[in-house]
């Protein structure tokens, strides 16, 4: 009997990490900018790049500013926009999210987004977890065409919202795809499999390294810069846990 995988998509804020993602076995990557805001919409330089570099697929953030998911009508001019200059660069898919001020999914929004995205597939992101009810969110998402959801169950990480994401796989059934994600580690993996519906988590395999610099005028050493990227030995890890 074939062994089927759990599919590994990890978030990237820079050329660097995306292409060691790859050389590590990362299945897909989410190309994203601004790590401190937990994401917004990269450059179309650098997705450019990234496409004549790699071949596994590339779903871009769209997110014009950080803090909340309730958004402006200039903000969504600006997403649109930005939606259709990134396909135009060749993004493989989309990772959005729009709330109303009550917390409940604007649909009329997401629709609209979706719908400039042509048949690129969408992920609505994590501005699930701020939502009014998550679980109940679900019917809103699918109805606008959304492929996927990913969440960390409505709480601050996947090991606190892990009930909660066990009714949402139930949930989902075929309809849509929920993405487990935010603070994602291989162990987590097991208890997710226990729904017989886990198809892909998000895991950002995330480590700080360090960059030495030097001073150019005396030629020491200076305090060593810190640079985001992705671990192998991470990547490897949550290889391993994801085979079915």
């Amino acid at each position: 009997m074939k062994r089927e995988k759990i599919l590994l998509e990890s978030p990237v804020f820079s050329v660097d990490a995306a292409l060691k993602a790859e050389e590590f076995g990362v299945d897909r990557i989410e190309l994203c900018s601004s790590f401190p805001e937990g994401g917004e919409t990269p450059g179309a330089g650098m997705l450019r790049y990234l496409k004549a570099s790699l071949s596994i697929p590339i779903f871009v953030m769209i997110r014009p500013r950080g803090g909340d998911f309730f958004y402006s009508v200039n903000d969504l001019s600006v997403m649109e926009t930005e939606i259709e200059i990134l396909e135009s660069q060749g993004a493989d898919g989309f990772v959005f999210g729009v709330l109303n001020r009550d917390g409940s999914v604007n649909k009329a929004a997401c629709e609209k987004l979706v719908e400039k995205a042509g048949s690129k597939p969408c992920t609505f992101h994590r501005a699930i977890d701020v939502s009014s009810s998550p679980i109940d969110a679900m019917d809103d998402i699918v109805q606008c065409g959304f492929k996927r959801i990913l969440t960390s169950g409505g709480e601050d990480s996947v090991e606190e919202g892990l009930p909660v994401l066990l009714k949402m796989l139930e949930k989902a059934g075929d309809d849509i795809i929920i993405l487990p994600g935010g603070g994602m580690e291989p162990g987590l993996i097991e208890p997710l499999k226990k729904s017989n519906r886990l198809k892909e988590v998000h895991a950002s395999c995330k480590v700080w390294e360090e960059i030495e610099l030097i001073d150019g005028n005396t030629g020491e050493k200076r305090k060593p810069a810190r640079r985001l990227t992705i671990s192998r030995e991470i990547v490897e890890d949550f290889k391993r846990c994801s085979e079915i």
